[in-house]
């Protein structure tokens, strides 16, 4: 949402990141994978309980997750199969994040449900939207590729992240905190998933 809604100016910025890290030589489908090889850590360090290791792993991996793109663009080495391998670490990062926050928050006190419902709530529901969009487009609902780009929604991928990472950062102060943050993503994630189906709904 806030990517589409600040577009020209992120645009610029992906350029200006792009054009600095295509230097080091690191092929665009090497950034994406890098992603994976800290967030791995990112995991361990949340089972182990050390949330200060996995907020940084974490933070690290999806900074290098702006890059792989923006290389791509840079360097005009964008593919089919590289936003294919994207989308598909980026899933796997994301669930290595949030089955650390479960390990992480699962002992913690309860907020209205259990921190286990929670998580799996905030799972199910960063995984639907997507699947939205792509069943529409599946079965033929919406095939326009604009209309399908303006399905938008509350929370995108990049929002549901800053926002998890934020009440890591608040959990420095209280754990209790992490909890709220999981609680409030899993919500708009299903906001955001009723949204798009209103949207192919009124399409028809």
């Amino acid at each position: 949402m806030l990517k589409s809604k600040f577009g020209k100016r992120f645009e610029s910025f992906s350029n200006t990141i792009g054009l600095f890290f295509s230097k080091l030589g690191i092929p665009p489908n090497g950034w994406t994978l890098l992603t994976l090889v800290f967030a791995v850590p990112g995991f361990l360090a949340l089972y182990k309980l050390n949330l200060l290791l996995g907020f940084i792993f974490f933070f690290i991996s999806g900074c290098i997750d702006l890059i792989d793109g923006s290389v791509a663009r840079a360097t005009k080495t964008t593919t089919n199969f590289g936003a294919f391998l994207d989308g598909v670490v980026d899933r796997y990062v994301e669930f290595l994040l949030y089955l650390g926050l479960w390990f992480y928050i699962k002992d913690l006190p309860e907020f209205l449900f259990s921190n286990t419902v929670w998580v799996f709530l905030l799972l199910f529901g960063a995984l639907m939207p997507s699947f939205i969009r792509a069943y529409a487009h599946h079965r033929g609902v919406v095939v326009n590729p604009k209309e399908l780009e303006e399905m938008g929604g509350l929370l995108e991928r990049s929002e549901r992240l800053d926002l998890l990472y934020l009440g890591m950062l608040s959990g420095f102060f209280s754990s209790q905190y992490i909890v709220y943050a999981v609680a409030l993503v899993a919500v708009l994630c299903h906001l955001t998933s009723l949204q798009r189906i209103l949207h192919v709904l009124g399409k028809q």
